[in-house]
């Protein structure tokens, strides 16, 4: 079985790219094709062992730093340009480009196309997304225009898929409400040492990339209002121009700890009282399943894959008012809570990266006739 992996671009590391691994790992003989990549980024790292063939995109001046957002409307040239022919399977890591679709040979005898969709584009169709380039008129307006088009291919190129896997029921609702498509639930995989000697202390935590739409703001307000202690892992990424107003806001009673070893991740989660999760309609949320993964329980905003990870009262709870006061209230009701971290790392078992690995490849055998 020949086997080609599709990933939107290696740029930033996040979710994504560790369900990208995951991927690399259940087959190790896959190439990995893309849009780009960007020796620079936090993501090059973990896949540059790989062979990584990147579309013609790539010799584009500038387009790996900065255009690859506004010249989005190329994605369908990029996808359809290149010749996946001699594979017998093709499984694309799909979320913002449009990763899907792709150009199959005439005759009976073409490749079995699984897309495995992390949310369907969410600049498409309505969604927050990490930077609000809308309220710049003239952006604006581009976007309308490019937007409508873009959803006209999208929805095309889903039709072509054989078969969708999603990331969460989340997910799954998505790609039957936009493209009327059936999809297999397969969550993202999770794993983090387990082995970890490091005593409760007095702090909250955030791992995220510092972008808009998720909650980073909230957090920052709650913080500077209540005076818990708050400590935010991650790295600015992609266009988001506020993150030296985030950190001026925080008025250094806040601590960004910028990118971390999956080691010093793993003793940050452990040594935190929760962990907030507060983006408005996540698509899965890999992070609080990582918390939980060493028993420090979540506070999460009662919205999108979150519900499906997260259990009320026993690993944590939620909040369903997102604002400051609601965020405020929620941990002042999760400081009177006993939570057992034994549940959280019981829950977290649901979404290893073994069940990820045997899920997918029982999957894709299922599929070969």
């Amino acid at each position: 079985m020949k086997v080609a992996l599709v990933h939107d671009y290696i740029k930033e590391y996040g979710g994504a790219e560790r369900v990208l691994e995951a991927l690399c790992e259940i087959f190790p003989n896959a190439p990995i094709y893309t849009a780009f990549y960007n020796q620079r980024g936090t993501a090059y790292g973990h896949f540059k062992h790989k062979k990584i063939i990147p579309s013609w995109a790539q010799s584009i001046p500038f387009f790996v730093s900065r255009l690859h957002s506004p010249l989005r409307f190329l994605a369908p040239f990029i996808w359809e340009s290149f010749d996946l022919s001699g594979y017998d399977v093709v499984i694309s890591s799909a979320s913002w480009y449009i990763t899907k679709g792709f150009k199959k040979p005439f005759g009976p005898n073409h490749f079995i196309e699984i897309c495995y969709c992390h949310t369907p584009p969410r600049w498409l169709y309505g969604y927050t997304i990490s930077v609000n380039f809308q309220k710049y008129p003239l952006v604006k307006a581009y976007a309308v225009i490019v937007g409508h088009f873009m959803r006209l291919y999208d929805f095309k190129a889903a039709q072509k898929v054989d078969y969708f896997i999603a990331n969460s029921k989340e997910v799954a609702g998505r790609i039957a409400k936009f493209y009327r498509r059936d999809s297999a639930v397969i969550y993202p995989p999770v794993e983090l040492p387990k082995t970890i000697d490091i005593k409760k202390q007095d702090y909250y935590l955030i791992v995220s990339r510092i972008v808009g739409a998720k909650g980073l703001d909230l957090a920052v307000e709650g913080a500077l209002k209540a005076g818990f202690k708050l400590k935010i892992a991650g790295s600015p990424a992609g266009y988001y121009f506020d993150h030296d107003k985030l950190i001026e806001k925080a008025q250094n009673r806040v601590e960004f700890l910028g990118q971390v070893t999956d080691e010093e991740l793993a003793k940050l989660y452990k040594g935190a009282k929760a962990f907030l999760a507060l983006s408005k309609d996540e698509d899965f949320g890999i992070t609080p399943v990582e918390a939980m993964s060493v028993g420090t329980p979540v506070i999460a905003f009662s919205g999108g894959g979150y519900r499906e990870t997260v259990v009320s009262g026993k690993t944590g709870l939620f909040f369903d008012e997102y604002t400051v006061e609601g965020l405020i209230k929620a941990i002042k009701q999760f400081e009177k809570m006993n939570i057992n971290p034994g549940n959280c790392i019981k829950q977290a078992e649901k979404f290893s990266k073994e069940k990820f690995k045997k899920e997918i490849l029982d999957f894709v055998k299922s599929k070969i006739k």
